[in-house]
């Protein structure tokens, strides 16, 4: 005879017991959830969007929206990673009140550029200059870097979440660390 376990309890019992706590109510719980991650959280708001501003707003309003659905949370991936996609995918949607500016490759009408190999001279710069040239780069380009290189998620997953072909994103990344290198060697003149 074969034991049947009920999945959701299952799934329960590998939740950690900040987050159970959070599903059954408690404010302290939520308060403490808030002051774990608000800070990681903040930084991926404001990689996307380059605003300080924007991002506080944005933090508020991704915890606003985690605590509303923190029932569905079912432990499938960290609380961490749940909180992040939250937090992208609410800047992602502020950028695209404020036209973000990917262009869909159609429109496109140079080559795809190819793949560059790093140079010597190109890691000689300091994290400042690197994040603030980071910084000046078009809104488009800025969020497919920071998803791809600060935040982790693939071509295919930048894809999905902001809505555009694969090879658009591919584009876009490659456009943005050709203009993030302009900016550093325009930088160290």
């Amino acid at each position: 005879m074969e034991l049947m376990i009920d999945s959701s309890a299952a799934l329960e019992a590998h939740l950690e017991p900040l987050v159970v706590r959070c599903q059954e109510g408690h404010s302290d719980a939520f308060r403490e959830l808030y002051q774990r991650y608000s800070k990681a959280m903040y930084n991926t708001c404001y990689r996307i969007v380059n605003s300080h501003a924007d991002a506080e707003d944005l933090l508020q309003e991704g915890f606003t929206q985690a605590f509303r659905r923190i029932n569905s949370f079912d432990g499938r991936s960290t609380i961490g990673y749940w909180l992040k996609r939250i937090m992208i995918n609410t800047s992602i949607s502020y950028l695209r009140k404020k036209r973000l500016d990917i262009q869909p490759l159609d429109l496109i009408h140079e080559k795809q550029l190819p793949a560059e190999k790093v140079t010597p001279e190109e890691v000689d710069y300091n994290i400042h200059q690197i994040h603030h040239c980071i910084q000046e780069l078009p809104t488009g380009y800025r969020t497919v870097l920071s998803l791809y290189l600060l935040e982790g998620y693939d071509h295919k997953e930048i894809a999905q979440i902001l809505n555009v072909a694969e090879s658009t994103t591919r584009t876009q990344y490659l456009r943005a660390r050709k203009k993030l290198q302009e900016n550093l060697k325009a930088l160290s003149k």
